[in-house]
Order: C-alpha cells, then sequence, then structure tokens
C-alpha cells in the first residue's frame, strides 16, 4: 500500500471519528440540553461541587469542548456566576479523559453493538427514537476508532514513518502538534484517541506520545474562547480562566515533561495505559493545584479583561 493510500484510509477514518464525536454531543445535547443547562447552572459556589459537575456532564457528552462552551454561554446569560465557572472548567478537563481510558483498555469494539442498539431504538415510535441517535452515534465513535486503527496498520512496515518517529523525539515538538492539532480539529479526544492508538501498534512511543496530549489540553481551550468572542466581558473572563488553567499547568511540568512521560510509562501495564494514566494525572494536578489558589485567582482574574472605563472629559 502506497504512503498517499495510507494518507487518504487514516484522514478518511479520522473524519468519520470527529463526525460521530461531534453528532453524538449534538444529539445528546439536543436530549437532555435543557436539563443539562439547569443542570450545571444550579452548581453552587462550592469549587469542589463545580469540579465534580464538571467532570461528569463532560464524561457523559465526551467533549469538554461542548462543556466549556456551555459554561460560557451560562455565565454570560447570568445563571452561572464566574466563581463558579471556574470549577466546572477544572472538571470538564478531567471528563475528557474517559475517551483515552476507553481506547486505551481496547473497548473501541462495542462499537458495532451500540450501533445496532441505536438504529433498532430508531424504529420505535416513541421518545426511545430520539435517544436511539445519541445512542448510534457513541457506537460510531469507537467504530470509526477501528477504522484508523486498521488503516494505520501498514505504517508498521513503512520506511519513511520509520525514519520520522527516528527524528520526533522532541517533547516540545510533541507539545506543539498537540496544540495544533487539537486546535484545528476542535476535539482533543480525536487527538489524544489518535495518539494512543498509534502507541498500541507499535507506530508512536508512549514518551513521544504524553507530549502531544499535554499540548492537546491546551488546544482544546479555543472551543470556549472563540464561543466567548462575541460574548460579554465575564464570559471571556471564564473562557480566559480556562486557557490560563491549562498553559499553567503545561508550564508547572516543563522541567519534568521528559521524565514524567518515562516515569508514567515505567508504572504503567501498557503503553497506552502510560499515555491515558498522563492524560489523567496531567489534568487532576492542574485541578488540584489550581483549586488551592482558587481564592487568589478569582480576585486576580476579576479584574482580567475588565471593560475600559469611560474617559471623563467636559461636558
Amino acid at each position: 500500500m502506497s504512503g498517499f493510500q495510507i494518507f487518504i484510509g487514516v484522514t478518511a477514518a479520522v473524519i468519520l471519528f470527529l463526525h460521530g464525536l461531534q453528532s453524538f454531543s449534538h444529539e445528546l445535547q439536543a436530549v437532555a440540553g435543557p436539563v443539562m443547562r439547569r443542570w450545571l447552572a444550579r452548581v453552587t459556589a462550592s469549587r469542589i461541587r463545580g469540579m465534580a459537575v464538571g467532570a461528569l456532564a463532560t464524561g457523559i457528552v465526551q467533549s469538554s469542548s461542548a462543556i466549556s462552551a456551555i459554561t460560557v454561554a451560562l455565565v454570560d446569560a447570568g445563571t452561572l456566576t464566574f466563581r463558579a465557572s471556574l470549577g466546572v472548567m477544572l472538571g470538564a478537563n478531567i471528563g475528557t479523559t474517559t475517551t483515552a481510558w476507553l481506547v486505551s483498555y481496547k473497548l473501541t469494539g462495542i462499537g458495532p453493538v451500540f450501533i445496532v442498539i441505536g438504529a433498532l431504538l430508531g424504529f420505535l415510535p416513541t421518545k426511545a427514537r430520539v435517544a436511539g441517535k445519541a445512542v448510534f452515534y457513541f457506537g460510531f465513535i469507537f467504530f470509526a476508532l477501528d477504522l484508523i486503527s486498521a488503516a494505520l496498520q501498514p505504517l508498521q512496515t513503512n520506511g519513511v514513518w520509520q525514519a520520522w518517529l527516528s527524528a520526533a523525539d522532541d517533547p516540545w515538538s510533541g507539545v506543539a502538534v498537540g496544540i495544533l492539532a487539537t486546535a484545528l480539529l476542535q476535539s482533543s479526544s480525536v487527538v489524544v484517541g489518535l495518539a494512543i492508538l498509534l502507541v498500541q501498534q507499535g507506530l508512536l512511543p508512549p514518551e513521544a506520545a504524553v507530549p502531544i496530549v499535554i499540548g492537546s489540553n491546551v488546544g482544546t481551550t479555543s472551543t470556549a474562547l472563540v464561543a466567548s468572542l462575541h460574548l460579554g466581558p465575564v464570559a471571556r473572563r471564564s473562557a480566559s480562566a480556562n486557557l490560563m488553567f491549562n498553559l499553567g499547568g503545561l508550564v508547572l511540568v516543563a522541567p519534568v515533561l521528559p521524565w514524567f512521560a518515562r516515569t508514567v510509562t515505567r508504572l504503567s501495564d501498557t503503553p497506552a495505559i502510560a499515555v491515558a494514566s498522563a492524560h489523567l494525572y496531567f489534568n487532576v494536578g492542574i485541578a488540584v493545584v489550581f483549586l488551592v489558589v482558587l481564592s487568589l485567582m478569582h480576585k486576580r482574574l476579576e479584574r482580567f479583561d475588565q471593560p475600559p472605563r469611560p474617559s471623563e472629559g467636559p461636558v
């Protein structure tokens, strides 16, 4: 198989994965969107509760980008306070790691089962047919991951790929790839899932995949930032805080990034689990650090992006 055929096959499978992820999130929000918005809006000023709600909501929707965008919109509408939104954002980063764990344990084979169940529910003359779409696309996500895995197999004997891997040992290149790819695809789940599949097939060492995963956490904040551009200053502060959390985590882990990647790999049962673990540890670490200092940061962030005061002049 030629390199061009491999490229087209992998690209097509990634597009299907991205479509399935976006459609699943859209259908689930169509079914449970109002309930989810009321649920998020009831989050109090408790940072721990807000983080738990954000993690659970993201784990269900499979998209931290969607939850972040919803949170920013709720802040702009005044139904969620700026302080409460910070905990939700931190929780969303943790919840997005669920896809990585499903892929690392090779549970992508469940895809066809959910596709069949979702299709059958679609034939029922009840409200279940609406939920059937979400079930169908949930299965479609993992079916697409299987397609990606099959499309990547020829790379195991591809000389060009092996030569590239021998040169791709710079962790900061991996971080840059993770940031740019996630900002472009608007989904950290796609980037992390692809990285884990490459590791599972021996096409990418886990030490090189971990920096990509770390970078994807920064890139995924772009969705909330873009969504907040046409909103009010408080909503922009929430989106900016989400970026600051992830950039702050990157700065903290930067001095020990190679050591962190090697240590997680050595302590994990398989290389794929090592990548999923690094994803989880990074996001939990960010949450713990910023929960501790959130009181101080809250006051600083309140002053960030304040609208300019009108200048006083002669009447």
